[in-house]
């Protein structure tokens, strides 16, 4: 049974940081490609960044240099780590697993994605 679970979120200052995690059961992390996706209010969903099965990290231009993606093998785990967190960084975020190996989508409407997708940790960073 295919299962991902994000946790992290919260509310923050600007400046402030969090770690998010994504929790996979059924599937190793590290034979496929995952991705953490944000859809923030009026806005659509988009891929922010990602790690492949062979570690090669992508990270959108609004968060590079600020946050960080990682595997945690041992846990099965996926982290983001989110430093020097902005007011746009608002948004509901996700993680989703690319099984069929298709490719990770890089935008979706409303983050009804075409993968494997958690149901979401929210995060706040008021100014």
């Amino acid at each position: 049974h295919v299962q991902l679970v994000e946790s992290g979120g919260g509310s923050v200052q600007t400046g402030g940081t969090l770690r998010l995690s994504c929790t996979a059961s059924g599937f190793a992390i590290d034979r496929n490609d995952l991705g953490w996706y944000r859809q923030g209010p009026g806005n659509g969903c988009e891929l922010i960044s990602s790690i492949s099965s062979a570690g090669e990290v992508y990270y959108e231009d609004s968060v590079k240099g600020r946050f960080s993606i990682s595997q945690e093998r041992a846990n099965n785990t996926v982290t983001l780590q989110m430093n020097s967190l902005k007011p746009e960084d608002t948004a509901m975020y996700y993680c989703a697993a690319d099984l069929a190996k298709f490719g990770l989508a890089q935008k979706s409407p409303d983050c009804r994605l075409p993968h494997y997708r958690g149901q979401g940790t929210q995060v706040t960073v008021s100014s």
